[in-house]
C-alpha cells in the first residue's frame, strides 16, 4: 500500500468534510478519516516535541511541553473513546 501524497491527503480530507456536511457518510468513512487525521496530527506533534526534548538533554521546559502534548493527545483519544462508548457522533 502506498502513502498518499500531501495533495492527495488534502483532497481526501476536503472530500471527507464535504461528505460530512452533506450527510453523505452512511458508512462513516469520512468521519473515520477526519478523526484519524486529527489524532495523527496530535501524535506527530508529540513526536516532534519528544525529539526536541531528547536533543535538549532533557531540559525542564522541554519536559513540560512534552507532558502537555502527551496530555492533549490523550484527551483527543479519550474523547474519541467516549464517543464510541456512548454512540455519540
Amino acid at each position: 500500500m502506498g502513502i498518499p501524497t500531501r495533495e492527495q491527503l488534502l483532497q481526501a480530507l476536503d472530500t471527507a468534510v464535504k461528505m460530512r456536511e452533506s450527510g453523505d457518510d452512511k458508512n462513516f468513512v469520512a468521519k473515520s478519516l477526519l478523526s484519524l487525521n486529527y489524532r495523527f496530527e496530535k501524535a506527530v506533534h508529540v513526536i516532534d516535541i519528544l525529539k526536541v526534548y531528547l536533543h535538549s538533554g532533557s531540559g525542564g521546559t522541554e519536559h513540560a511541553k512534552l507532558v502537555k502534548a502527551i496530555q492533549e493527545f490523550e484527551k483527543a483519544q479519550e474523547s474519541h473513546d467516549r464517543q464510541d462508548k456512548f454512540g455519540l457522533e
